[in-house]
C-alpha cells in the first residue's frame, strides 16, 4: 500500500512547488490536489461535510497547473487530483491538459474524478445539475477515446464529438488511471462502467462502512469477470490502527490531509505523518506492494 498527501492548494498556503519537493523528499508516494473552479455567492447546495463552507474553498489554485509546477521540481512522486469536477470542464480541453501533464511528468498522473456537489457551480459552467451524472460519465468516456484513438469521436446523450485528432497522447498506456470518486449507492456501478478504480473518501465513510463497500465492489467486479478493482482512500485517518485496517481491506493507496499553511506548519504535519507511515514503508509486518 502506498501513502500520499493531500492539501488544499490555496493562494495563502505553501506554494505547490515547495509542497511537491517536501512530499518527495520525505518519502511519500504521491500528492493529490482537490478542485473547485469558483464558489457562487448565491448558493443553496449544502456542504457535504456539514457546517459552513471553509474559506479555503474560495482560494484554490488550479490543480492541474499546480501539479505541472510540481512536475517540474520532482522526479518520482505521483501527481493526482482528488477530485476534478468533470461537469466544470470541456472534455476536449481537459483531455489535452491531462495528456500534456502526463507527457511533461513522464507518466506520473493519477486522475481522480467526480460529478461535483455544488450545483450552482456547475450551473455557471452551463451544466444542468439534473443531467450531471450522464455528463460526468460521457465526458470521461470521451476523454478516453481522445487519449487512445488516432481519430477520436464520441456520440452520447449529452456529449458529441465529431472525428478529431489530438496530441500529445498520454505517456501511460492506455492512459492515466481514472479513479471514480463518490460514496453514493451507485458509485460501484459507475466505477465498473467507466473507471479504472475507486477513489473513496475518509470524510464520508467510516472504517466498517468502507470495508463493506470494498467487499461489495470486488464481488461485483468478480461477477462481471473483472480482476480486483484498485481502491484508493483519500483523507484517511492518521493512526496506526487505521492503517492496519486499510491494509486488511487491500487498499492500494491512502492519502492523509495536511492543512494548508506556511512552510513550518506544513513541515511539522508532514514529519508527523512520515513518522506514522515509516514502519509500513520500510516493510512492516502487513505491508503490501
Amino acid at each position: 500500500m502506498h501513502f500520499g498527501i493531500t492539501m488544499f492548494p490555496t493562494d495563502r498556503a505553501l506554494l505547490p512547488t515547495r509542497l511537491g519537493i517536501l512530499v518527495e523528499d520525505m518519502g511519500f508516494e504521491s500528492v493529490f490536489l482537490p478542485e473547485h473552479s469558483h464558489v457562487p455567492v448565491d448558493r443553496s447546495s449544502s456542504y457535504p461535510s456539514g457546517g459552513d463552507l471553509p474559506e479555503d474553498f474560495y482560494r484554490f489554485h488550479d490543480p492541474l497547473e499546480s501539479l505541472a509546477a510540481m512536475a517540474a521540481v520532482t522526479t518520482r512522486i505521483r501527481l493526482g487530483t482528488s477530485t476534478l469536477v468533470i461537469p466544470d470542464h470541456d472534455p476536449i480541453m481537459l483531455a489535452k491538459r491531462v495528456s500534456t501533464l502526463d507527457h511533461l511528468s513522464a507518466g506520473r498522473v493519477v486522475l481522480g474524478v467526480g460529478a461535483g456537489w455544488n450545483l450552482e457551480e456547475m450551473q455557471n459552467h452551463g451544466v444542468d445539475p439534473a443531467r450531471r451524472w450522464t455528463i460526468f460519465r460521457e465526458r470521461v468516456e470521451a476523454m478516453k477515446e481522445i487519449w487512445t484513438k488516432e481519430i477520436a469521436s464520441f456520440e452520447g446523450k449529452c456529449v458529441t464529438i465529431k472525428p478529431m485528432k489530438q496530441w500529445p497522447k498520454p505517456v501511460q498506456n492506455p492512459h492515466p488511471p481514472v479513479l471514480v470518486g463518490g460514496s453514493g449507492p451507485n458509485t460501484a456501478r459507475r466505477v465498473l462502467r467507466f473507471g479504472d478504480g475507486w477513489m473513496a473518501s475518509g470524510r464520508h465513510l467510516d472504517g466498517a462502512d468502507l470495508a463493506g463497500r470494498v467487499v461489495d465492489l470486488q464481488q461485483m467486479a468478480a461477477e462481471a469477470g473483472r480482476v480486483p478493482v484498485p481502491v484508493m482512500l483519500q483523507q484517511g485517518t492518521p493512526t496506526a490502527a487505521a492503517i492496519e485496517d486499510y491494509l486488511e481491506m487491500g487498499l492500494v493507496r491512502v492519502t492523509f490531509r495536511v492543512d494548508p499553511g506556511d512552510e513550518r506548519s506544513v513541515v511539522n504535519q508532514l514529519e508527523t505523518l512520515a513518522d506514522l507511515v515509516a514502519p509500513y514503508m520500510a516493510g512492516g509486518p502487513k505491508e503490501t506492494t
